[in-house]
């Protein structure tokens, strides 16, 4: 069964409070969903791994320098909300290429529909982090991971700021191969599949639509 993490640095827990809170405006929304991605990139990635090679010191001295290699990482947000949280985590990993797939949840049959993919074209050499705000039923990351992976990635991580129990479980029964990262585990979803209490909508919120 796959990994399931959340991340409950005081930092990160701040920030989601913050985003949780109604009178967050759209302005504040935005940046504190960009804060909360870059400290979450950090324990996301910690296990990339390193290339070594010499450089020189300002006092002309050689030392042994890590380097994280480019072809390691790329990023997928699921549109539209994931694209909230991609400037926070380039700023951690700015090599790293960005794909896009389109994944809408149908308001009736809560069922997901795809619309759009387009990935690094050698994703099959990347660990490919998709990115959502919200894991609620798991439809959507489901249906967004089953596409990548007849894309021919292999290496596939999930990193969302909340989710739900029924999301967190639909998931690693599909692809327990996935590891997932989250800021907060709420208590369930309601008849319409909003997490509670959850944040709202997060994509309405992030750019200021209804």
């Amino acid at each position: 069964m796959s990994e399931f993490t959340v991340l409950d640095h005081p930092l990160i827990q701040h920030k989601l409070t913050r985003l949780r809170d109604e009178t967050t405006d759209t302005k504040i929304f935005r940046e504190v969903v960009d804060e909360i991605s870059s400290l979450m990139a950090y324990e996301i990635t910690r296990d990339v791994p390193l290339t070594t090679r010499k450089v020189r010191t300002p006092l002309g001295l050689d030392a042994d320098g890590h380097f994280v290699d480019g072809l390691q990482l790329g990023v997928v947000p699921i549109l539209r909300a994931g694209l909230g949280m991609i400037h926070g985590i380039l700023q951690i990993v700015p090599m790293a290429p960005v794909g896009h797939i389109g994944i809408y949840r149908d308001p009736d049959t809560l069922e997901p529909r795809d619309y759009y993919c387009k990935l690094p074209s050698d994703s099959e050499k990347r660990t490919l982090i998709v990115v959502d705000p919200m894991l609620a039923t798991g439809g959507s990351a489901i249906a967004a991971i089953n596409f990548i992976k007849k894309q021919g990635a292999a290496r596939i991580k999930f990193n969302c700021i909340l989710a739900a129990p029924e999301g967190v479980a639909a998931l690693r029964a599909a692809h327990p191969d996935v590891s997932i990262y989250a800021a907060g585990l709420d208590e369930k979803l309601n008849d319409h599949g909003y997490i509670l209490p959850g944040l709202g909508d997060a994509g309405d919120r992030i750019f200021g639509t209804k």
